[in-house]
């Protein structure tokens, strides 16, 4: 069945590409058509490093020439215990890339979500440095010279702007973000640095990540590129600010990554903000209104979303590095459990079966004009 699943899904795609490309060009596919502007790249699950997706086994080297992982390299998975790091399930992800000669990016050394418990157990700002310190040091030099990028600090700022209030910050204070670039430079000096963050791409939000970005310029460290996350939502994708923060954050001479994209179809709680991991809501019928299948008004509003937004991407080319979606197809993302678990989503660009929606015929275009 697995065999099967996969033959299908080559016979879609070339299929689809038929329909839009001259008769006798080699099938496209999202890396081929933008390979003389940006990586695109996908998220990738434990089941789908260890190739247990039958799906994204074709999807993801077919498609994808970058990858990140979903949680693998995330503290809680990969150094559980003080004095223990566990790298199985992060060296299946590294050689994964690495067979395929694919560019991998390790997500992420230091963020307030996901911790193990002892680092909360912490009392001391000197041992919580010295967690971080051995942290950043052990994780960044096992991999230097395999993994290319790493998200070095993720999501330190709050809405308005303000650096969180993170275990990190209460006991080390604000310098705790460049001395995690200075330690990730020094234990992997070829490797590119990003800060990541959502929503800053919004005014206020973004106003922050621009002081912050200089603060840790000013202090000698390297950040090499910033991530914006692009967790959007149907018909409200912020064009005009992702533009000016694409060139606001370019013009501090670092590079732009949308580093996980994803467009949500589906109502939002109310008093939801961002994305948030710890915001959760209770499971609503209503909250869930196509459980069956988009129907096709959304399904062209999400066609329309994403290529707009390919178009301008493909505009600042020269400032953007990478372009990754946050999942491969639409039964992994996050979105189906997050922040009302159990819910059908439909953000990305293949569906449940690996097959290619609307939306990536409409992104394929853009790439191949």
């Amino acid at each position: 069945m697995k065999r099967k699943w996969s033959l299908l899904i080559i016979a879609a795609l070339i299929s689809g590409c038929a329909g839009n490309r001259k008769i006798g060009r080699a099938p496209a596919s999202l890396k081929e058509a933008f390979k003389n502007d940006f990586l695109i790249g996908t998220a990738l699950s434990a089941g789908q490093i260890g190739e247990r997706d039958a799906g994204a086994r074709v999807l993801v080297p077919q498609q994808f020439n970058a990858i990140t992982p979903e949680n693998v390299m995330k503290c809680e998975a990969i150094h559980p215990q003080w004095n223990r790091y566990d790298y199985k399930l992060a060296d299946e992800y590294v050689n994964y890339g690495s067979r395929r000669q694919m560019f991998i990016v390790g997500h992420t050394l230091i963020w307030h979500s996901q911790l193990p418990g002892f680092v909360h157990r912490i009392k001391s700002p000197d041992s919580l440095r010295l967690f971080m310190q051995q942290h950043i040091h052990t994780i960044a030099s096992r991999y230097a010279g395999r993994v290319n990028s790493w998200d070095v600090v993720n999501e330190a700022l709050n809405e308005d702007g303000t650096l969180r209030r993170s275990v990190f910050f209460e006991k080390l204070g604000p310098s705790y973000i460049a001395e995690a670039f200075k330690l990730a430079a020094e234990a992997a000096p070829g490797t590119l640095l990003y800060y990541n963050d959502y929503n800053i791409e919004q005014p206020a939000k973004r106003r922050g990540a621009i002081e912050l970005i200089r603060k840790i310029q000013a202090s000698g460290a390297r950040i090499d590129g910033v991530g914006i996350q692009g967790h959007w939502h149907l018909g409200q994708v912020p064009f005009r600010d992702l533009e000016q923060s694409i060139a606001d954050f370019s013009a501090l001479g670092i590079k732009v990554a949308i580093t996980e994209l994803d467009i949500n179809v589906l109502p939002r709680p109310k008093n939801m903000s961002g994305a948030e991991v710890s915001q959760k809501f209770a499971s609503d019928p209503e909250m869930n209104p196509y459980p069956n299948g988009l129907p096709a008004a959304l399904e062209e509003q999400l066609a329309k979303d994403y290529e707009q937004l390919f178009k301008i991407l493909v505009k600042y080319k020269q400032q953007i590095s990478r372009v990754t979606f946050w999942g491969v197809h639409d039964g992994q993302s996050w979105l189906n459990n997050w922040p009302i678990p159990g819910r059908t989503n439909y953000p990305l660009l293949f569906d449940r079966q690996g097959r290619p929606k609307p939306a990536y015929y409409r992104v394929l275009a853009v790439g191949e004009k």
